[in-house]
């Protein structure tokens, strides 16, 4: 790896953490504000936990200034997908830097929320607490575990294809798409439960794992099938 390329590396890493601090601190005055009402309008419910989730309704008819505030949050988190991918553009010349360079920012942030929530709060309990990940379209709902697995697998793989070019061909990138909807699908798969103001079913573990296994092992074979040709831009720099 090039110095430019480490440097882009090291970047994508403190901006991921910085930035994981950023949400971390946002959750935290989230539940905050948001406890009191929890607990009216689901005594009984351990603090901390997410579920069941209140439905907005009730929410919004105990609440009205919260009509406002959850739209603000649900705007917060497709901004929060513009900025990661902003960066990952403001980081990269190349084009084809610009979906590894995501992928690691992406990756380094989410953890580093896990973390920082666990340092400030002790939150979440264990890697299979339950987690509310995103509200967009539908929400979406899995044990810390599964996005965690998701985000080491992203870095790796974005780490692996900054360090060297990898022509992923259409069949890997049918594989990685095909992966990847399965993942989110295992995310959704009982969001109308959910939203139901039910505690969360069991999770799909059967499509998480196979949508993981289905993408790594397409970016693998698109990897070992790469050639080992330099950035010629990139190493000049």
């Amino acid at each position: 790896m090039t110095h430019h390329l480490r440097r882009i590396v090291v970047g994508l890493f403190l901006f991921g953490i910085s930035f994981g601090y950023v949400e971390a601190a946002v959750v935290i005055y989230l539940r905050a504000l948001y406890e009191p009402l929890r607990q009216r309008l689901t005594p009984g419910r351990a603090p901390g936990d997410l579920f069941p989730l209140v439905n907005r309704e009730k929410m919004v008819a105990e609440a009205p200034e919260t009509a406002l505030l959850l739209n603000v949050e649900i705007i917060r988190e497709a901004a929060t997908i513009v900025m990661l991918a902003a960066a990952a553009m403001l980081v990269t010349a190349e084009r084809s830097l610009w979906l590894p360079a995501l992928s690691i920012a992406f990756g380094v942030w989410d953890v580093s929320f896990y973390l920082f929530l666990k340092l400030w709060i002790d939150w979440p309990a264990s890697l299979f607490t339950w987690d509310l990940l995103f509200l967009l379209p539908v929400p979406w709902v899995a044990p810390v575990l599964a996005p965690v697995i998701v985000s080491f697998t992203i870095i790796g793989c974005g780490v692996a294809a900054i360090c060297r070019p990898i022509d992923i061909g259409w069949r890997h990138w049918i594989g990685l798409v095909l992966g990847g909807a399965l993942v989110i699908l295992s995310f959704t798969w009982d969001f109308r439960h959910v939203i139901a103001g039910n505690m969360p079913r069991p999770f799909a573990w059967w499509l998480f794992v196979a949508g993981e296994a289905i993408s790594l092992g397409s970016f693998l074979r698109g990897s070992l099938s790469s050639t080992h040709m330099p950035y010629s831009s990139i190493d000049r720099a």
